[in-house]
């Protein structure tokens, strides 16, 4: 099975026009037990200023489809790495930190729908090109729409 790390995007795209239909469908694959959700310490932090509907989206995922990742110094500081080269802007360092706990997790997939400091081609070969430099496997990033199979 999956293991999908949900950046805090993912969350509130359950709730947005724009993108509820894909993300409501990545929810239903998860509540039939498609798929292994890695729900960071970070993803917790960031959700508390969300609204209550989007902070409790969590708890519709079933517990055996859970794995909480706690943040760590080694997260941390691969984080500031990919500032340090330039991948993305040092306003991004939230989504450096999810991108790290990703990538140290191993997860198969970092889900998003930041185009801007995460799904975005020259993003994820900036991120991988430093998880290269360290012997780390190389991060999918992926939107929900692009994981999902379409359905006849």
């Amino acid at each position: 099975m999956e293991r999908l790390y949900l950046d805090t995007s993912v969350f509130g795209g359950y709730f947005d026009v724009e993108f509820e239909f894909w993300t409501k469908l990545l929810f239903d694959k998860i509540k039939e037990g498609k798929y292994i959700i890695l729900y960071s310490q970070v993803n917790e932090l960031e959700l508390e200023l969300a609204p209550e509907r989007v902070k409790n989206l969590i708890s519709r995922v079933p517990k055996d489809s859970l794995e909480f990742i706690l943040n760590s110094a080694e997260a941390v500081n691969l984080a500031k790495l990919y500032l340090s080269e330039n991948v993305v802007g040092h306003t991004s360092r939230t989504d450096c930190n999810h991108i790290a706990l990703a990538t140290l997790t191993r997860a198969d997939i970092l889900v998003s729908w930041n185009f801007k400091h995460i799904v975005n081609v020259n993003r994820i070969r900036g991120y991988n090109a430093v998880n290269a430099k360290l012997g780390h496997k190389s991060l999918e990033i992926r939107t929900p729409r692009e994981i999902l199979e379409y359905e006849d």
